[in-house]
């Protein structure tokens, strides 16, 4: 019996960042839909087992309050008996369910930082996340009809070699001291202040280093720092680093939604997998993992960034549909 889990975060896509750039808000209303269209496509192509996130403003339960004329999406979809904090530990234990539970796809809507935390939980499960945050390098646009289709497929064929439907992304090591305290799936940033305040990073006065497993001018943020001058492709085996200095090559920035700035960035340089590059050594400090601040550098701390190449795996949407209608899946 195919079963999918999915995981909406109703805070994704309220940080800071939305009030000083001019991005679009996907509020949670429009989560909820998403969450029906999902729904009723996962249902349609043949899941039986549907589990949902619990969340404090109900986004499972206010799907399936407007599905109640349909008693076969109620029948298969429950939510996750599991405890919320409304922290992002609520999206962690969520994913470690469904993974333990057996889940053969799991859904994420949210941006960088809600797919960061639920890697971390969800061990080989494939996930497709669904673009809902402020910084969406990792989760893409897909009508949730569509995404809810192609998780259907990729959820039935647990047993099939994962790299026919999925692409196996990059992830960032981060050790401190020795110990490995985080990981990151797109950048890991210095920044050089010991306040974290409000966690995401929408300024670059302070930024000092850069690290990326993945960097492309078409996205927003700060791995676009080295994406607009050296572009490292997601399934490129390698990543790349880079410093901020006075005397570096001005480049223009797409920083954030309607936020082209100036940086001064020195010389970009490969990451290989497996090596640890040290973290500059200005303390105190802050490393910014997928666009947050998360971990506080003091006095003596020593840090290292390590690419691994066995970060989560994600769904390619366009090539499990196509595997799908190979397999007449969409045949009456």
């Amino acid at each position: 019996m195919s079963f999918v889990g999915i995981i909406a975060n109703p805070a994704s896509g309220k940080d800071i960042r939305r009030v000083v750039s001019q991005a679009t808000v996907v509020n949670n209303n429009e989560k909820v839909s998403i969450v029906r269209r999902l729904l009723l496509a996962l249902v349609a192509s043949g899941v039986r087992r549907i589990e949902i996130m619990p969340d404090y403003f109900g986004i499972g339960e206010r799907a399936l309050k407007g599905l109640r004329d349909r008693p076969e999406v109620i029948e298969a979809t429950t939510l996750i008996d599991m405890p919320i904090e409304h922290t992002a530990d609520d999206s962690l234990r969520a994913a470690q369910a469904l993974r333990e539970a057996g889940a053969g796809c799991i859904v994420v809507l949210g941006g960088d930082g809600t797919c960061r935390v639920v890697a971390k939980g969800c061990g080989e499960v494939p996930l497709l996340p669904l673009s809902t945050g402020t910084n969406n390098v990792v989760p893409f646009f897909v009508e949730g009809t569509v995404a809810g289709c192609a998780a259907a497929y990729v959820a039935s064929h647990t047993g099939t070699e994962r790299g026919r439907f999925c692409q196996q992304h990059k992830r960032l090591l981060v050790r401190v001291n020795g110990a490995e305290v985080d990981q990151a799936l797109v950048e890991v940033s210095l920044i050089s202040t010991s306040f974290v305040g409000a966690r995401a990073v929408w300024e670059i006065g302070d930024l000092r280093q850069v690290f990326v497993s993945r960097a492309q001018p078409v996205n927003i943020g700060l791995s676009s720092v080295i994406g607009v001058l050296q572009p490292v492709d997601p399934a490129d085996p390698g990543g790349a680093m880079t410093t901020i200095v006075p005397d570096g090559r001005l480049v223009m920035v797409p920083i954030a939604p309607g936020s082209l700035v100036p940086v001064r960035v020195g010389e970009v340089r490969v990451m290989e997998p497996g090596v640890g590059y040290p973290v500059a050594g200005e303390r105190p400090a802050v490393l910014a993992l997928d666009g947050e601040r998360e971990i506080t550098l003091c006095e003596g701390d020593e840090a290292s960034v390590t690419l691994d190449l066995g970060g989560p795996w994600i769904v390619d949407v366009e090539r499990a549909l196509r595997l799908a209608v190979a397999e007449g899946a969409f045949a009456a």
